[in-house]
């Protein structure tokens, strides 16, 4: 298993291989060639455990820090969108970790290597394993590094909100009014229509999109508004009380 090019990857040198490799045991490979250890070192569903834990506070940290205004149910959605199954194995991807994990016969034969709940799993063992190896002060970084695609660009972190939701937020704090979503139009056959959503505040155009749902369309819509707020709000020449429309 090519664990040098795994630590290289991950920016972290373990001190104690042993603690790796536990974690990339598989339940399958523990029960088929690791009856002689106690049951709780034959495979990593224990460092799973704790590994779920320590992805949850230091991605609630950095969330805390980004958005430092955020409330309570804004942060907990946009962990729920980072820590999850999809996202976790999409990283154990990037990190090749599919290459690593030591799987039984049977699981292996079943393409077991790139299923994502195995490889989601392995993902948090392997963040406990760093964690138990070197403490918190090692995990931290590792995570915060594996994690930067989500925090390097405002704009793509808005996308962890519920777009609606956090529109009416900007615009009622604003202007004290609610935005409107007006349907322009739909087009296609029954079974694939496309709908078109713009939305306005005061009148004024914020965005447009399109959905398979009229649902989707305003969420799209208010997307497309919420990032022309970011743009504003970050120009130096920023109107005054009024929404800007976008370009």
């Amino acid at each position: 298993m090519p664990l040098n090019q795994l630590q290289e990857r991950l920016r972290y040198e373990y001190g104690d291989r042993s603690i790796l490799l536990q974690a990339l045991t598989h339940r399958s490979y523990g029960h088929e060639r690791l009856q002689a250890k106690p049951v709780a070192l034959r495979d990593n569903e224990r460092l799973e455990f704790l590994g779920d834990a320590i992805l949850n506070l230091v991605v609630s940290d950095i969330l805390i820090e980004s958005f430092p205004n955020a409330k309570e149910g804004q942060l907990s959605k946009m962990r729920a969108a980072i820590v999850n199954e999809k996202t976790l194995a999409d990283i154990a991807r990037a990190l090749m970790l599919q290459q690593c994990i030591r799987l039984g016969k049977g699981e292996d034969q079943t393409q077991g290597r790139n299923k994502p709940s195995i490889l989601s799993s392995a993902f948090e063992a392997l963040i406990a394993s760093i964690y138990l190896d070197g403490g918190f002060s090692a995990v931290y970084p590792v995570v915060r590094h594996l994690f930067a695609p989500f925090f390097c660009d405002e704009r793509e972190l808005i996308s962890f909100y519920d777009y609606k939701t956090q529109l009416q937020e900007m615009v009622q704090s604003r202007w004290r009014v609610v935005p409107d979503y007006i349907l322009l139009g739909t087009r296609g056959p029954d079974h694939a229509k496309v709908f078109e959503v713009e939305v306005r505040v005061r009148g004024e155009l914020l965005g447009v999109a399109k959905g398979t749902s009229k649902k989707e369309a305003e969420h799209h819509a208010a997307r497309a508004a919420i990032l022309s707020f970011v743009s504003v709000d970050s120009s130096p020449d920023k109107p005054e009380g009024k929404p800007c429309s976008p370009s």
